[in-house]
């Protein structure tokens, strides 16, 4: 199993995911920046770690995570998030064109709730196949 969620990876990096972690980390940055938007950046910075390996782990609601969440998941929804979203988007439907690129689409269309709502998300390892499929 962990040989091919590495092969998965390796061909995940190379098609889609170093891109997608660029555009993450770029969205972190200026929310650095920006000083008060730090929480917003930790978030896409730990989110950009998830996109550029993302088979082997999952991510999960936290329980701990309450209104302040919510309401921070609205600001980024509005600044940041649904550019990220398209950017998942057009990524798949470029993948989506080839039959192998097919199961990499399905991966990107899956991460786009998560580009939508960061705060309030933990990543971690799961022993399900192909991250939760």
């Amino acid at each position: 199993m962990k040989l091919i969620n590495f092969v998965l990876n390796v061909v995940w990096l190379v098609f889609c995911g170093f891109w997608m972690a660029v555009a993450y980390a770029v969205a972190g940055l200026i929310c650095f920046v920006l000083i008060i938007t730090i929480p917003w950046a930790i978030a896409s910075f730990r989110i950009a770690g998830y996109v550029l390996w993302p088979f082997g782990r999952t991510t999960r609601e936290r329980t701990d995570a309450g209104a302040a969440s919510c309401a921070g998941n609205v600001v980024w929804l509005i600044v940041a998030g649904w550019w990220l979203a398209l950017g998942h988007l057009v990524t798949s439907i470029a993948l989506a064109v080839t039959i192998i690129g097919l199961p990499f689409a399905w991966a990107n269309l899956k991460m786009i709730p998560i580009s939508l709502m960061p705060l309030g998300r933990e990543i971690v390892s799961t022993d399900d196949r192909f991250a939760g499929w």
